[in-house]
């Protein structure tokens, strides 16, 4: 555990502030995600980062293939570019009715390292599947989104209508209970938070979590489940950060 970080707000997911997540989460709020290095000292001086800081941090990214540089300007990479198309889908994800149908995806093929099953792995739960057991992974049919062609190089595909209550197997799969503790103590983080430094750390855990949000059918949640408020409050903040750092055409 970090040290001078209380327990609640480590367990929640925040995250002390640094000029590297200062500026992604300033580039990863605006569309398009690039920004003058003039215009990134004027924003990142609310949330404490002086401006030898955040050049050095600028430096630091561009090596570490965060950032792109073209002039004076920086821009996400392509790698945090995908990252910011699931944020934004974490906001807004795009679901359909839901019929009673499972997405199944078993894993086929063999032989392949540490190094590329850890990768699947991060791909498969990005597509916010739940792994029943090794090499098989599921999900109601809700979500309004295909599969990369890349996994069928790995893996084949099935609809499922599972034999057991589903209820039953959504318990199996997704911690649900543990989900919703953390968005309420989010959501009363975010409400408590008064400067700009408290109120992106709480805002950018909140991001976090909402990317492993399983956006199961309504039928298939707990009663008061807090995704949608903790959704709502994120797109509010967004909104504010916008307005309030003249990012207003840029903004989401």
């Amino acid at each position: 555990m970090r040290m001078n970080v209380p327990p609640e707000a480590e367990e929640a997911g925040l995250r002390p502030l640094s000029a590297r997540s200062v500026v992604l989460s300033l580039l990863l709020g605006a569309h398009p995600a690039e920004l003058p290095v003039k215009d990134l000292v004027r924003l990142v001086e609310p949330f404490g980062v002086g401006g030898s800081t955040l050049r050095a941090a600028l430096s630091r990214m561009v090596t570490a293939g965060d950032l792109r540089r073209t002039d004076a300007v920086y821009r996400l990479s392509d790698r945090l570019l995908a990252r910011q198309q699931r944020q934004d889908e974490a906001l807004r994800p795009g679901t359909r009715a839901w019929d009673g149908d499972w997405e199944m995806v078993v894993i086929t093929a063999t032989g392949r390292g540490p190094a590329e099953r850890a990768e699947l792995r991060t791909r498969l739960t990005a597509l916010r599947l739940a792994e029943l057991r090794e090499g098989v992974w599921l999900r109601p049919a809700n979500l309004d989104r295909g599969l990369p062609d890349l996994l069928y190089s790995v893996a084949r595909t099935y609809t499922a209508r599972p034999d057991e209550p589903e209820q039953d197997l959504v318990a199996r799969l997704w911690p649900l209970g543990d989900w919703a503790v953390t968005a309420r103590t989010l959501l009363a983080h975010t409400a408590a938070a008064r400067g700009p430094a408290d109120r992106l750390t709480a805002y950018a855990a909140a991001v976090r979590h909402l990317l492993t949000d399983p956006v199961l059918p309504p039928a298939l949640l707990p009663p008061d489940w807090p995704g949608e408020a903790l959704r709502t409050a994120y797109a509010g903040y967004q909104r504010e950060l916008a307005a309030s750092l003249g990012l207003r055409e840029r903004a989401a």
